[in-house]
This record gives C-alpha cells, structure tokens and sequence, in this order.
C-alpha cells in the first residue's frame, strides 16, 4: 500500500518549499552546539521557501514588516511555535516543560477554539515562525528525504503542527512565514535595537529587570523607554480571556508603540490581540525576553541564533 503523502512532503515534492541552512552573518551557535546534544546541529537547517536566498533575507523581510508597522502605526503580531506549542495542539500535557501551559487536557480542548480564531488573524496580519527542521516533521530524526514509509506519524511534530493549520485552513505562505530561529536572530541584533531608539518598549512578561534590559540596548547606543506589563507565569494558553482587558488597556494607556512578548503557549493570542486592538507590533520574543532580563537561566541556558561573533554585523 502506497502511504498517502503528508502535507510537508507534498510542500517539499511540488518545489514550493525546501530545507537549507538558515545562514546569518555574525551568528555563533558554536558556545550552544557544545552545550547541548550534537543533533541539535540539525536545527541549523530551516523550511525555506523557493522565494528566500537566504536567512539574511529573512531577517531584512522581518525587519522591514516591523519597522513600517512601527512607523505607520499598524498592528504587526510575529509568533514563534515549536515543540511545546506542538504538544499542546495535539492536546498533549506534555506541552507542560519550563513553564505550566495547561491544568489538563480539557483545559486545552476548551481553548483551542480562542487558539483557532487567533491563527486566522496571525495569518492576516503578521507573521507565523514554526520551527520545522528535518529532525521534527516525523517520528524519528532522520532527513526528509528518507522514505517513511509504515513509520507512524506523530501529530506532536512539526508535520503534525502543519497539519492542524490545514484542518483549520489557516494559510501558510511565503507572506506569512518566518523560520523560527530567523526571530531569534533579529530580535538579539544591533539593527532591531537601534530601531527602537527613543520608542516605548512594552515588556509582557512575568519578569521584569529594568537595569539589565536598560544595558541590553544601551550596548547597542539604542535608549528605550521600557513599560512593564505583568501577567501570570503559568497558564497564559489557556487563561489568556481572564487578563486579557486589562493588559490591552494598560498597553494602550502607557503609550507603547512595540511590545515584546513572553508568555509561553498563550504568546500567540497576546501578540494578535495587542497588535490588533493597539494597533502596534508585538513580537514573542521568548528567551530574548530573558536575556534581556537577565535570567538566561529560564530558559535552560543559551539558544541558538541569539549569539554574534560581532553584533554590529546586522
């Protein structure tokens, strides 16, 4: 029996799509790779479309869509998925790893129709960043182009990821897709720092540090003007309708003209409602919001694609 083509390999098959190495100048992933398992080297190699020469390219399509949003006051949301957010769209508890995502299955079956809704308007508005790589669109971690044939299809994948987008016919371009470390790359260079000189930075977090996240774009000769707008540390995917009031009005009362976002799973329906209802840009920033901060160690350390060899060459 021939095994009916999942929808990464029918992207892949059709020329549309492809894997390459997300290739960043002044980026070095050499202090992580060392830190970490040697397979994370895989994550290295990005879905790219047949449009993209590079992931050079890629951060300059990032930062024009946020510097015309910033500057014509327009709602730009960017959101980063990877495995946790997997997990949780395949009503995993499991999605539950640094942080508390879901109180149980039902929990996430009960918000997954707010999660819809707010991918309908991620894909009008701005900008989806999963992380897909060869060792993620399957079972095993093997490269894409070896047959997979019999082997069982995991929807806590990338594949199965892309898969729930299709059900819920949720358009996936070459307009609204970024690689997932491309985000990273952006966020920790001297250009998305100095674009934000002399702006109103909202930070949406837990977590709040202002000297450390004063000297982070003070190194750049960027001056922010930092908000911080406080939500709970756990459970933003599913209780995100129980803050969400009064965070929109404390964004719009403060002036905020940017926000950078953390809040876990719940990032996706924070930067839409945010950018939409204010207006703005909001990006979930993750684990740049704790270097920022100060507090790599939230994260479990280093991530790839947020060290430069020289951070002036971006």
């Amino acid at each position: 029996m021939v095994e009916k083509l999942s929808l990464i390999d029918r992207m892949i098959q059709c020329g549309e799509w492809e894997f390459r190495e997300l290739d960043v100048t002044g980026i070095d992933n050499s202090p992580v790779l060392s830190e970490n398992h040697p397979d994370m080297a895989e994550e290295q190699i990005s879905l790219f479309h047949r449009n993209a020469t590079s992931g050079n390219e890629y951060l300059e399509r990032l930062h024009t869509f946020l510097d015309d949003a910033l500057k014509h006051r327009s709602p730009a949301p960017v959101v980063r998925f990877a495995d946790g957010e997997f997990l949780f769209y395949a009503e995993n508890l499991h999605c539950n790893g640094l942080y508390e995502q879901a109180e149980s299955v039902a929990e996430i079956r009960k918000a997954l129709p707010v999660h819809v809704e707010a991918f309908i308007r991620l894909s009008r508005l701005g900008r989806m960043a999963p992380l897909v790589f060869p060792g993620n669109i399957g079972t095993h971690k093997c490269p894409w182009w070896i047959p997979r044939i019999g082997r069982k299809r995991r929807a806590d994948s990338a594949e199965g990821f892309l898969a729930f987008l299709d059900e819920h016919n949720v358009p996936f371009t070459d307009e609204n897709y970024i690689p997932f470390y491309a985000v990273y790359a952006y966020l920790a260079s001297r250009r998305f720092a100095r674009m934000l000189d002399g702006k109103t930075v909202g930070l949406i977090n837990s977590d709040c540090r202002l000297e450390p996240c004063h000297r982070w774009f003070a190194r750049f000769d960027s001056c922010v003007d930092i908000r911080f707008i406080s939500i709970p540390s756990e459970f933003m995917a599913t209780r995100w309708p129980d803050v969400k009031d009064r965070v929109l009005s404390e964004v719009a009362d403060s002036g905020v003209e940017f926000c950078l976002v953390g809040a876990g799973i719940g990032s996706l329906m924070v930067c839409v409602d945010v950018a939409e209802n204010c207006s703005i840009p909001a990006v979930d920033a993750g684990h740049v919001v704790n270097m920022l901060n100060g507090l790599e160690e939230k994260s479990n350390g280093p991530r790839l694609f947020t060290l430069y060899h020289d951070a002036a060459n971006f």
